[in-house]
């Protein structure tokens, strides 16, 4: 017994030194625009924020950021959603709630919803399992988004904007 314990010790440390358990701490300025993304033809006036990607799982979080009058077309996830409220209200123009600060949203799998911001500038931390796809009025598939290619948007946007294209790769677990 006590050799199975050492050699289950012995792995767990191997594991927390493998970067997949890395702890992140990101120490890019709160106020240097450059970490967002701009969301490209799926959104009006909406950025994204990667705070981290799990590339094994197809998991990330990130702060979704839209500005007043701004919106995030219709969309679909196959798998839940968690998000929380840090500043602003929105909804989803589909269902009769508001988000506002404080608010811990929950979105389950397949619930097609087009995100509106109609007062001030919103910000939502989502941890979003797998990938995000985006629907026209009759529900058909014209865009998906998943950790491939967010990944390549955000190491295109860093890339072209000062922060260097292995900018991402800090966030990559």
């Amino acid at each position: 017994m006590k050799d199975d314990t050492q050699a289950n010790l012995a792995s767990a440390v191997q594991l927390t030194e493998d970067a997949s358990f890395m702890e992140i701490v990101e120490l890019t300025a709160r106020d240097d625009e450059r970490v967002w993304v701009k969301e490209p033809g799926i959104g009006v006036d909406v950025w994204w924020r990667p705070l981290m990607f799990d590339v094994a799982n197809g998991n990330h979080v990130e702060i979704l950021r839209v500005r007043k009058g701004g919106s995030l077309g219709k969309h679909l996830h196959a798998t839940p959603v968690h998000g929380f409220v840090l500043e602003g209200r929105w909804r989803y123009i589909e269902h009769d709630w508001v988000a506002e600060p404080g608010a811990y949203v929950y979105e389950p799998a397949g619930d097609e919803h087009t995100l509106v911001c109609e007062e001030e500038e919103m910000k939502t931390l989502f941890h979003i399992s797998g990938p995000i796809l985006y629907v026209d009025d009759a529900s058909n598939v014209i865009a998906v988004d998943d950790n491939k290619s967010l990944i390549q948007r955000a190491r295109e946007h860093y890339g072209a904007n000062g922060l260097g294209a292995d900018f991402v790769d800090r966030l990559l677990r």
